[in-house]
């Protein structure tokens, strides 16, 4: 089901895009590098944002008017209030969220320097605090013999 809206998000995000291209909007900010070695690459589709804002809004570099991705205070609005319309009495935050994931997955036996890499960690260390909240501390790993 996740996975089918995902592509549903998708559709319609690319349905922007291609309006964006049609009213001439200007392309997506890329850092200076990229956008002198590639100046048209902004207006590529893989370029182009997953979560966009509704609204066009003025680039404050150049002063064109452009699409920019959603804000972050938007993205937490958008959880806090799906998480009140799904009936949860916790508090909901992408924070919360990110940790609920990292402490899912070491539970379920993920390596520690998997976790470290799909959060992005530069240091096992940061990582490591996830542990705290286990469930089944010390499970991660089982020995064949265990059956």
């Amino acid at each position: 089901m996740v996975v089918e809206r995902l592509r549903n998000h998708v559709q319609t995000v690319r349905a922007l895009f291609e309006q964006d291209r049609r009213d001439a909007v200007a392309g997506v900010w890329l850092p200076d590098g990229l956008s002198r070695k590639y100046p048209r690459a902004g207006e590529e589709w893989p370029w182009f944002w997953v979560w966009p804002d509704t609204h066009l809004s003025r680039d404050p570099r150049s002063g064109l008017q452009r699409r920019h991705h959603l804000s972050d205070r938007s993205f937490q609005f958008a959880i806090k209030a799906a998480g009140t319309a799904a009936g949860l009495n916790k508090r909901v935050t992408p924070h919360v969220l990110r940790h609920s994931f990292a402490t899912h997955c070491l539970e379920k036996g993920y390596d520690i320097r998997t976790v470290q890499e799909l959060l992005g960690h530069a240091s096992v260390e940061t990582t490591q605090i996830y542990t705290h909240v286990m469930q089944k501390p010390g499970l991660g790993v089982r020995s064949p013999l265990d059956g």
